[in-house]
């Protein structure tokens, strides 16, 4: 069926008989639809957390995962998102921003599907990597409609919904996987992108893409709708067209010379290699291991659900500040709270392995039967210390769904010019995923050869380097329409002005 059609159908549905009453209502829900998929993301990206300790102990020799098989079943999802966001280059332009995000459901539903029924590891990784490839094309998409939909100053706000919906997703996985075994939470996992791609055939495309593609009356529909009779949305039809005519030509290789063309993809890439070097997938796909090789106070399932509540918090909270702090300011203080967490856990790490070490080599002059005083309340003095490396992730992730987490996304389809926008937000999901790969693929290895606590160092010095990033090469782009933003890198020496709508 024509989604055109069903739009339209809709529309006349929903059309609203006091009409400044719904001024942005539609707008909402628009944004909500979209991002239906990043909770499908989120939940297919931390599936393995659970389910890899699960499969571990399986009885089934051709389930049973050892360390090889359990760390290429965690990095395989990232190579599906990089062929996900090589996709997304070619379609985010081809058929457009709502196409693109319905036709992320067909690898995510096939996937989730497969890895529930799977008889064999391989069908296992299959299925991880066609949901990969799901969440390539959503995170190359998703984040480019919000921006070319919303006004400039609730964009912050739309800005943050798909990583609030893509913690919530971490979060339910997390939940569930407290009551269902691995198959059930893939059946699970199938719903989710089902309703999405149903509700998204009644929402409008991008207005900015139809006006590229001067499909002029569908573009003047699609704001009225999300815009409501009322507003002006015939000014804003003009300015979109005013700023697209002189750069709505199709890219060269050869622009990329440009300023304000290398500048902006620069900063965008750049940003998504401190995203992922911070160590933030290694934290979600192996939190359920990393507590129970800390020896943490709790179980290691119980420690996943709160720091997925204290993430959908803090992310929260992101939505609140991000136009009212800015978005510099929020990275700082991301960056120094990761570098200060990442530290702490590296070090705790470290003491405790020469702590077992020094304890294994005077274990036998002790005798365990006659254990002193001083030694029990030593026992009780230390244990309480367990807690450290619970507080020190939750301190982690509260950092990182406050700024790099959100802003990244954000920032991202806020910067690049309109003429790019497709090309550049696909390198940047495969620039970001690449980087995931590696660190998944390898973080199991080098827990075994080098100790936990290298890892986390190594996030620390790398969250401390975005940090001095963020100072002499991110612009905030706070109460700025995108037009004013491509502006800024196309006239950086003008005198510049916000918007107050």
């Amino acid at each position: 069926m024509d989604s055109r059609c069903q739009y339209s159908t809709f529309q006349r549905i929903l059309q609203p008989t006091e009409t400044g009453r719904f001024q942005n209502r539609w707008l909402y829900l628009a944004v909500f639809t979209a991002i239906l998929g990043n909770l499908s993301f989120g939940y297919a990206l931390v599936y393995t957390s659970p389910v890899i300790p699960e499969l571990q102990q399986s009885p089934d020799p051709l389930l049973r995962l050892d360390d090889y098989k359990a760390s290429f079943f965690e990095s395989v999802f990232t190579l599906g998102v990089v062929f996900g966001g090589l996709t997304t280059m070619l379609l985010n332009d081809l058929v457009g921003r709502k196409l693109t995000i319905m036709l992320s459901s067909v690898p995510s539903v096939l996937g989730f599907l497969i890895m529930g029924s799977a008889q064999a590891v391989w069908m296992l990784d299959l299925g991880r990597a066609l949901t990969g490839i799901a969440g390539g094309m959503l995170s190359g998409t998703v984040p480019v409609y919000i921006a070319e939909i919303s006004v400039a100053k609730l964009r912050g706000r739309m800005g943050v919904g798909p990583q609030i919906m893509l913690v919530l997703g971490t979060l339910l996985l997390y939940a569930l996987a407290l009551v269902l075994s691995w198959r059930w939470l893939a059946v699970v996992g199938a719903f989710i992108p089902t309703i999405m791609i149903t509700l998204m055939c009644f929402m409008p495309e991008s207005p900015r893409y139809l006006i590229s593609k001067h499909q002029s009356n569908e573009a003047m529909e699609a704001l009225a709708w999300l815009r409501g009779p009322e507003a002006n949305y015939q000014h804003e039809y003009r300015e979109i067209e005013a700023s697209l005519s002189s750069n709505v030509s199709r890219f060269s290789c050869s622009e990329l010379s440009q300023r304000h063309i290398y500048k902006p993809m620069l900063i965008a890439v750049f940003m998504r290699i401190f995203q992922q070097f911070s160590g933030i997938t290694v934290f979600l796909v192996n939190m359920q291991i990393i507590f129970d090789s800390t020896a943490v106070i709790l179980a290691g399932r119980q420690d996943a659900v709160l720091v997925g509540v204290v993430r959908l918090l803090s992310v929260s909270a992101a939505a609140w500040l991000m136009d009212k702090a800015g978005r510099r300011r929020l990275l700082f203080v991301s960056g120094v709270i990761m570098s200060i967490s990442t530290l702490s856990l590296g070090v705790y790490v470290k003491l405790d392995e020469f702590k077992y070490n020094h304890t294994s080599s005077n274990a036998s002059f002790e005798n365990t039967a006659h254990l002193t005083a001083q030694h029990l309340l030593q026992h009780k003095m230390t244990d309480w210390l367990t807690i450290i490396p619970l507080i020190s992730v939750m301190v982690f992730i509260f950092g990182y769904a406050l700024g790099w987490g959100p802003i990244t996304w954000l920032m991202m389809s806020e910067i690049l010019p309109l003429k790019v926008r497709g090309f550049a937000s696909g390198l940047c999901v495969v620039v970001s995923w690449v980087t995931a790969f590696i660190l998944t693929e390898f973080f199991l290895q080098v827990k075994h050869t080098f100790g936990l606590a290298v890892p986390f160092l190594f996030f620390c010095a790398v969250s401390i380097l975005g940090i001095i990033f963020t100072a002499f090469c991110i612009p905030e782009t706070r109460k700025r329409s995108l037009e004013q933003i491509q502006d800024l890198f196309q006239n950086p020496k003008a005198p510049r002005a916000v918007v107050n709508n």
